[in-house]
């Protein structure tokens, strides 16, 4: 084939609006925005370093980092790659990889946590105020002194319930005006009648006020808010970690010259060029040259695929060691990789439905607390004889009393302690749900390659080989990039064999590296390069003259990874092992570890529609994974864990985060999860049992709703301290 790029032919039309677009192509492009994420950035030093050292690069021309979110943005010239970026970082010591700027604004999420927590702080304040104040009035201060201490009270209470509870009044407020009554309604009318209750006595020079209850009311609240979004909020939708892995430019050849544009201006037919260790931005087909491609995000193949003229790619896969040119058949929304991300979004928007047993409890109890106290109001008005005060009182001591505040923590204080607890063993919680729907799991489905495996091959027969063929198998090994050559060479330089001295060593993209040692070819590579019989395990061969042997190859496996299934299997779980490496790696692996039930060769489909399958039997599946090709199914499964060493997607994706290599608390997480779902129904049994005690109570007039209110929080306290035995 000649170096020309392949155009499909055209219409006349077609041909002038292809002009068109030529013209414009040629026109000069903006500056572009360039956003990569640098783990390793930890200190102010480091911000000074970066961008210090960018801002000498020519064609960039600003540079910033967040540190917070350990984010760098940099505004360069069209011309200026990511590649060159992350090329420059990594000299620098810092590595680096690329986002797309759609998918990163700040999210709401993120604001909900900094609003919540800032009026926490709010009525904490307001709170230990006015409760000195009251302490005066308590310990016996009468006449205009008790007014005047009243009236201050209700300066800083005033102001503090307006800020304060407005997460409260917005939710109340919306959930009537649709008809519905939701837990924050009945909270609300406690707040609003405690607050106008105490004006009303203050200003009459009654001698209760009860500013003190409605501002600790809603600190105790906006805690117990807190608390659930922290066990609630997931990092970010693994929909837009999918869509920061899309390539957001390409180059595009055109007669012979190279274009940098957009995915988004790529058309089917169009020719570009994946430059060696770029990832490929679009489905399409090799045109053009031959290399080897790291399929590993998209299928879990552990060892890279030969591609040439015809082989068919996929957007997300990365070029290892040759150019090629590829003709677009998808880009963009087309393809492959966004289809998989709006698979992931929809995986997750139907499981954001899923309601906890306290928001189910709350649903049916939240309507019968204002009926309540307006009974209690009314009965009490008529017993009294017209008695505005008195039934007021009691109208609002029954509503404060009623408040499903214990009901609101039963489920967040224990996911809190049983969070905290497997922090601790090495596994971090993301959605507080995970826990109850961990303890109906009956089905454990692992991913192989950087799960149960660590995803890094190690030689498993170096000593069946001579001196002088590791030499030179090392010689040949480090002029290599390819994932063998690099575990061959380390595993030989560990053994502190020496490597052979080798003339004119050259690699061929795509099957190898060859030298000249003694004046024989030596070769590295391919069986069928090499001129070897292939094995039916993963093997790299090394030929010298006209003699070939084989170096076989191993997954490591995971710290943890046999005890773990082990165990899964004494709790009485089915356990299966989903792969998208190749059979015979997939078989070893399983019989190794103990387990019957395995699948190979599984697209990321294919794991979901398996997962699927075993839910429509009414199975309840746990999945753990770490690739992009496992993010449709850690989405699709009823609770997942992914490793912190997984993509961001796949972590994105799952429920919980493994923080170290060990699996062992993949095992932890079920039995904890079994714990706390007991504390859970105890602690809800608890608030019904303290709402049958106490509620009788203030109904009869026996309660203010200062003692309403602290009995409210002598609840909200018992149940947390419930939840902290599980630590």
């Amino acid at each position: 084939m000649s170096d020309t790029a392949f155009r499909p032919s055209a219409c006349p039309a077609c041909s002038a609006g292809a002009a068109a677009e030529d013209m414009a192509a040629r026109a000069p492009l903006p500056d572009a925005r360039l956003l990569l994420s640098v783990p390793g950035a930890h200190c102010a030093a480091c911000i000074a370093n970066i961008e210090r050292d960018l801002a000498k690069m020519e064609g960039v021309n600003s540079a910033r980092l967040n540190l917070t979110l350990k984010r760098l943005s940099v505004d360069a010239a069209p011309d200026i790659e990511v590649s060159d970026i992350i090329a420059r970082l990594e000299r620098l010591g810092y590595e680096a990889h690329e986002m797309d700027a759609s998918s990163l604004s700040m999210t709401a999420t993120e604001r909900q946590g900094r609003d919540l927590l800032m009026r926490v702080g709010v009525s904490g304040f307001a709170m230990m105020n006015v409760m000195l104040l009251s302490v005066a009035v308590w310990a016996g201060a009468e006449g205009p002194t008790r007014d005047l201490f009243h009236l201050v009270s209700a300066l800083i209470a005033i102001p503090t319930v307006a800020f304060a509870g407005q997460p409260f009044f917005r939710n109340a407020w919306k959930a009537l005006r649709a008809g519905r009554m939701d837990m924050d309604a009945p909270i609300s009318f406690a707040i609003i009648l405690t607050l106008f209750i105490s004006l009303y006595e203050s200003l009459l020079s009654g001698e209760h006020a009860y500013f003190e209850a409605v501002v600790m009311l809603i600190f105790f609240l906006l805690v117990g808010r807190y608390l659930d979004f922290r066990a609630r909020a997931a990092a970010r939708s693994a929909a837009q970690e999918l869509a920061a892995l899309e390539v957001p430019r390409a180059t595009r050849l055109l007669d012979g010259q190279e274009q940098a544009v957009n995915v988004a201006e790529l058309a089917v037919g169009d020719v570009v060029l994946v430059r060696p260790g770029g990832r490929v931005p679009v489905d399409g087909v090799v045109v053009q040259g031959q290399s080897e491609i790291d399929r590993s995000l998209l299928t879990g193949e552990t060892l890279p695929v030969f591609a040439t003229l015809g082989h068919a790619l996929s957007a997300g896969e990365v070029n290892l060691t040759g150019p090629l040119q590829v003709q677009v058949a998808a880009a963009g929304k087309d393809s492959s990789l966004h289809r998989m991300a709006d698979l992931v979004a929809n995986a997750e928007s139907a499981r954001m439905r899923y309601t906890t047993i306290a928001e189910r409890a709350a649903a049916a109890y939240a309507p019968t607390i204002p009926i309540l106290s307006l009974a209690a109001f009314i009965v009490w008005y008529w017993i009294s004889g017209g008695d505005l005060r008195l039934s007021m009182n009691i109208a609002v001591a029954s509503l404060i009393i009623t408040c499903p505040c214990a009901l609101g923590l039963a489920v967040p204080a224990v996911v809190t302690s049983a969070s905290g607890k497997l922090f601790r063993k090495g596994l971090l919680i993301k959605d507080g749900s995970a826990l109850e729907r961990l303890a109906e799991v009956d089905t454990v489905i692992l991913d192989k390659t950087g799960t149960l495996t660590m995803g890094t091959p190690v030689p498993t027969n170096l000593d069946q080989h001579p001196v002088d063929a590791l030499q030179v198998a090392l010689a040949l090994a480090e002029a290599s990039s390819h994932p063998l050559a690099v575990a061959l060479a380390r595993a030989l330089q560990q053994r502190g064999i020496a490597p052979a001295r080798l003339q004119e060593l050259q690699e061929q993209s795509g099957y190898g590296v060859q030298g000249v040692w003694h004046g024989q070819t030596v070769r590295l590579g391919r069986a069928d390069w090499v001129g070897a019989t292939p094995r039916s395990v993963t093997a790299a061969y090394l030929t010298i003259g006209g003699a070939s042997r084989a170096f076989t190859f191993a997954d490591q496996l995971r710290p943890g990874a046999e005890t773990v299934v082990q165990a899964l299997k004494a709790q009485g779980k089915a356990v299966r092992l989903i792969s998208g490496d190749v059979p015979g790696a997939v078989r070893d692996l399983a019989a190794r570890l103990g387990i019957d039930d395995w699948q190979a060769g599984a697209l990321p489909q294919d794991k979901a529609s398996a997962i699927a399958a075993l839910q429509a039997q009414g199975r309840k599946v746990l999945m753990v994974g770490d690739g992009l090709n496992d993010t449709v199914a850690l989405s699709q499964a009823d609770v997942s864990i992914s490793p912190a060493s997984a993509l961001d997607a796949a972590r994105a994706a799952s429920d919980m985060v493994l923080l170290g290599r060990d699996l062992s608390p993949v095992a932890d997480a079920l039995r904890m999860s079994k714990t706390a779902l007991r504390r859970i129904r105890e602690n809800l049994w608890q608030s019904a049992i303290y709402n049958i005690i106490f509620v009788p109570i203030a109904l009869f007039g026996f309660a203010t709703p200062l003692w309403a209110a602290f009995v409210m929080s002598i609840s909200s306290i018992s149940v947390t301290l419930n939840a902290l035995r599980l630590k």
